[in-house]
């Protein structure tokens, strides 16, 4: 494979778009100096946004033809590189902004240019979003993608671009969150198998909130390749290989674009308003009272045989309702070791069916609701199946896993559909284990109406936990429990995250992140957790920004169709 070189530029553009100009070519020289062919700048660096209203916004702004973007495109064909670079250009009237990337190549051509989607925020007061079909851009040096900023704190822009065949993506971020460079950046690089570079603002006002910097270059894997810190300006390069990107198998899961199942993802491509989520959109309504879901992490699984392990969940139900729980949830797979599913699924099937009948008695008993996943056969064969059982024993819905890893395809079949179960403790979805690497799983569920997503999980890597579970949360605004096995390969506990309502005022660091609460790995543990679906009922991520309401399912045709290659 052929290899390149590329930089990541952080820096804080001032008032003054000449002196700006020349901030920017001099890192642009100072990456081609390092050797290389691709350099990536920060969003809107033309200009800091200090404007009083969109009239001032369009006055300030630059035109495709104007002084800043004809400087850049200089310096391109000066220093045979490729620049993507964040520029706030005007729209076709006035008083239209668009948040722009523009990608120059090597001859001082403009290859292309992507209209911020999705904005953050306050962008919405300033600037129009933009609605044009994704464009993935071929070159010398590979096929780029380009997104800016909250782009990429939704699953839809990097994943249509990814399903487009976008080996690099350049992102251009002007943002003062700390998740974009712990969660943003790298899953949206691992979900998809593609590079992604992203150049960030740093610094600014000696009192406000700083712009967080971060800027890093992400391999397909994951893996941090470059990263300039976050707090000061900087040049990181690394060199990549983005053929590489082709290959979109995540060792130990699956292969992750081949596993899809675009038959299950309408929802994603439906209109705003013909979702259940409709209803949800904005903040949670005034008069809605609080609506406490008391939830019980049961953190048991397989130790010393079946029989202990079984009495051992029996106990913790009773535990559970003694301690209020409305619902609980145990862990993927929880009464098998490992390996014992695939070497005898009709073994496996028959011990699941005695292990619901008593779990559906323990319910009945202790008047609590349990979400348990086991081997359920049908005529299609034999299914991770998670069952959820009322207060009265009954088992009112059923979720088959849908998306099987390559351990899963030894024994199992795939279920056909993802639905939100509608009852009288919450509207819940569901998904197990490696799903969570599928963002459109979360996100048809969230599309669907669902408060709380019951995740029975076995975690392989800590990427899974803090990463993709963190990310399905903050981009849904939705509740997770995800309940881990003692014995998972990333030594892990259980996690519940929070949707979070947003309430302004709140700093940005917890404005982006969801609460999250954690049990220790390895141990049997119960943690109850009150969870207020009201929460859920509130996908605000800022003043303006829902990210649900906001997006553009017209563009989405890719993710739903079948993939050709």
């Amino acid at each position: 494979m052929t290899k390149i070189r590329v930089a990541a530029a952080q820096f804080f553009s001032g008032t003054d778009p000449v002196e700006n100009l020349a901030l920017c070519r001099e890192y642009v020289r100072r990456a081609a100096a390092a050797g290389a062919q691709l350099v990536v700048l920060p969003e809107n660096a033309n200009r800091v946004r200090d404007y009083a209203d969109r009239a001032e916004c369009w006055a300030r702004s630059e035109e495709l033809s104007g002084p800043f973007v004809t400087g850049l495109r200089a310096t391109a064909a000066d220093l045979g590189v490729h620049i993507a670079a964040g520029v706030d250009l005007r729209g076709a009237a006035e008083p239209v902004v668009h948040i722009a990337s523009v990608l120059i190549g090597p001859d001082g051509e403009v290859i292309g240019v992507h209209n911020k989607h999705v904005l953050w925020d306050y962008e919405y007061t300033l600037f129009e979003p933009g609605d044009e079909p994704y464009e993935v851009h071929d070159t010398a040096l590979g096929r780029i993608g380009l997104l800016l900023c909250a782009d990429g704190i939704v699953p839809d822009t990097p994943r249509a671009l990814a399903l487009l065949g976008a080996e690099i993506l350049c992102n251009s971020l002007n943002s003062r969150g700390p998740d974009e460079f712990r969660v943003h950046v790298p899953l949206r690089a691992m979900e998809n198998r593609v590079w992604h570079v992203a150049a960030n603002t740093v610094g600014g006002p000696e009192h406000e909130w700083p712009w967080m910097g971060g800027s890093q270059i992400v391999a397909p894997d994951g893996t941090r390749l470059a990263d300039a810190g976050e707090a000061e300006p900087g040049l990181v390069t690394a060199d990549i290989e983005p053929a590489a990107a082709r290959d979109k198998r995540m060792p130990g899961v699956a292969d992750l674009f081949a596993w899809r199942r675009p038959d299950l993802y309408a929802p994603l491509a439906r209109p705003l308003d013909e979702v259940p989520a409709a209803a949800m959109y904005g903040p949670a309504p005034a008069d809605m009272p609080p609506r406490p879901l008391p939830v019980a992490i049961m953190q048991v699984s397989f130790s010393r045989n079946t029989e202990w392990t079984v009495r051992r969940a029996l106990g913790q139900i009773s535990h559970a309702a003694r301690s209020g729980a409305r619902l609980g949830v145990l862990p993927e797979l929880f009464c098998f070791e490992s390996g014992e599913v695939a070497a005898d699924p009709a073994r496996a099937a028959a011990v699941s069916r005695d292990v619901l009948a008593r779990i559906a008695a323990a319910c009945a008993e202790a008047k609590i609701w349990v979400a348990v996943d086991l081997v359920e056969e049908s005529g299609e064969g034999y299914h991770s199946t998670v069952h959820l059982v009322d207060d009265t024993g009954a088992t009112v819905h059923r979720y088959r896993k849908t998306h099987l890893t390559d351990g899963d395809r030894a024994w199992a079949a795939p279920g056909d559909s993802l639905t939100v179960a509608d009852t009288p403790i919450g509207r819940l979805g569901f998904m197990i284990g490696d799903e969570v690497w599928v963002p459109e799983i979360a996100r048809a569920l969230a599309l669907e109406g669902a408060e709380l997503i019951v995740h029975p999980t076995a975690w392989g890597t800590p990427e899974a936990m803090h990463v993709a579970a963190t990310e399905r949360t903050e981009e849904n605004r939705v509740h997770l429990v995800s309940v881990n096995r003692l014995d998972d390969p990333a030594g892990l506990g259980s996690q519940v995250l929070r949707a979070d309502d947003f309430v302004p005022g709140q700093p940005i660091a917890v404005m982006r992140y969801p609460t999250g609460y954690w049990t220790r790995p390895e141990f049997e543990e119960q943690l109850v957790l009150e969870l207020d679906l009201r929460e859920s009922n509130d996908k605000m991520m800022g003043h303006h920004l829902d990210p649900l309401a906001k997006r553009h399912p017209h563009l989405y045709g890719s993710l739903v169709e079948e993939a050709t290659g």
